[in-house]
């Protein structure tokens, strides 16, 4: 399974994209539409049915094109009006896996003794 290392820049594309694209197109999206360098990280790409996924990203001796085409489902991840938006690997991790986590609220678990005086 495909996993960058914990503290590797990792950027979502928000808008659609075309998954016809390769290399050349997506490094174009990267450059003009995103304002980044493409060297400098991972790129995720998602299509606008949100079945499929590409993710560019830059290795010592050339570029890598990552692909993943749902066979049921959809990608989860909130949308932004923003042409992009910075992953952790973690959220990475989740997109793929199919978790949506929309709130975390942890509970108190413990009751105050009552303390009676004697």
């Amino acid at each position: 399974m495909f996993s960058p290392s914990p503290a590797a820049s990792i950027w979502l594309y928000t808008q659609p994209a075309d998954m016809r694209k390769s290399y050349r197109g997506l490094l174009g999206l990267i450059k003009q539409q995103m304002n980044e360098s493409p060297q400098q990280g991972y790129f995720v790409f998602i299509n606008r049915n949100k079945t499929q996924m590409k993710i560019l990203y830059f290795e010592p001796t050339g570029y890598c094109i990552w692909c993943k085409r749902l066979a049921q489902g959809q990608f989860n991840y909130a949308q932004s009006t923003s042409g992009k938006q910075r992953l952790s690997a973690l959220d990475l991790q989740h997109i793929l896996a199919g978790v949506k986590i929309e709130k975390y609220r942890q509970f108190k678990r413990y009751k105050t003794p009552n303390i009676s005086p004697s």
